[in-house]
């Protein structure tokens, strides 16, 4: 009789939760629609970890791969309750915004992917990465790139680059890299989410710059890790600052996050100095204000919000990274965001007690 009743009351309760609009968290609030823009980068494993969500909390996520630029303008008029972005806010950035927090959800790389018929293994040192995107080295077969790869059969062909159209966080952290490894880079383009690229072809979104790579010969672009995988395009060893030849790995990726993390997690882990480590490895970011109540939010929308950027944090999802050729944070990177998702706010009080 005991187990019979039991069996009801768990139906009754199933039912109850269906008929308040989702198996959301607390079990009380009604499932909520979220909208988010921005960064292309992580979008294959949001696609995963945004319907895994859904499934287990019964929020619903609306996210726009605009590119981090245009995800982090939709936050300033406060029209998405998230920006996702590959490069974190400056203080100039947020001059103009109130308070924000950053919220790390999966570490990635960025690959410079090619399509050179006959050659597999090509390595790069970043000065001559650098100088291949200035128009420094024009030729496949030019000197420099022989040196580094005595056994490839480079072609005597001209080498077209391609590069992102939109603002994007994928040409930051690119260029962020660059500049760190090419003095020339540093001073001529700089780092930016838009760098003035004198030569080679523009193509929207990591999407758009892999598409052009596999389709069209003797190219050679930066893309996130995940769209090469996808396309199946060749992507060179990058020399670490230790002189060490890395592809990207969940390994290489997570040692270059292996040294001191600021509290607020805005930080680049580029060219880091650890051995094994990928050098164009990056955060990937969610951006929220710290006051919630803006826009007509309702708090229920607030606190899905916040469900969200917990259930990214937790092991669940975090285990999904791998799957989808990302890597997972490391443990302090997941303790510093719990702390600063305590700050944030909804009419001044903390959503999180």
């Amino acid at each position: 009789m005991k187990m019979i009743f039991s069996s009801i009351m768990t139906l009754t309760l199933a039912i109850l939760m269906v008929s308040c609009g989702g198996n959301t968290s607390d079990g009380v609030r009604e499932a909520q629609e979220l909208s988010g823009a921005g960064a292309t980068f992580p979008l294959p494993f949001y696609n995963v970890v945004f319907e895994e969500f859904s499934n287990v909390n019964g929020d619903v996520v609306a996210y726009g791969g605009i590119g981090s630029g245009g995800g982090v303008r939709n936050l300033r008029d406060k029209i998405v309750d998230f920006a996702g972005s590959d490069a974190f806010l400056t203080e100039k950035d947020m001059e103009d915004m109130a308070p924000v927090v950053h919220v790390p959800t999966c570490m990635g790389a960025v690959v410079v992917a090619y399509n050179l018929d006959g050659v597999k293994d090509l390595k790069l040192s970043g000065d001559v990465i650098a100088d291949i995107f200035a128009g420094n080295i024009k030729m496949w077969n030019d000197e420099r790139l022989a040196a580094l790869n005595p056994d490839a059969k480079l072609p005597n062909e001209a080498i077209i680059p391609v590069f992102r159209s939109d603002g994007s966080g994928t040409t930051f952290v690119f260029t962020d890299y660059l500049t760190k490894v090419s003095p020339m880079w540093k001073e001529k383009f700089g780092a930016g989410k838009s760098v003035n690229f004198p030569s080679g072809q523009a193509a929207k979104g990591n999407p758009g710059v892999a598409g052009v790579i596999s389709q069209t010969k003797s190219t050679i672009g930066y893309v996130g890790s995940e769209y090469a995988f996808a396309q199946k395009i060749p992507y060179a060893q990058i020399e670490n600052i230790r002189g060490e030849f890395v592809l990207p790995s969940s390994a290489s990726i997570s040692a270059a996050a292996s040294g001191a993390i600021p509290n607020d997690t805005r930080c680049s882990i580029t060219n880091a100095n650890a051995a094994g480590a990928y050098p164009i490895s990056t955060f990937t970011w969610m951006i929220i204000y710290k006051e919630q109540n803006y826009s007509n939010r309702s708090k229920e929308q607030s606190v899905a919000t916040l469900d969200l950027l917990k259930y990214i944090l937790s092991d669940e999802a975090q285990n999904i990274t791998s799957e989808v050729h990302y890597a997972p944070l490391p443990a302090k990177v997941k303790e510093l965001s719990i702390n600063n998702l305590k700050t944030v706010t909804f009419n001044g009080v903390a959503i999180l007690q």
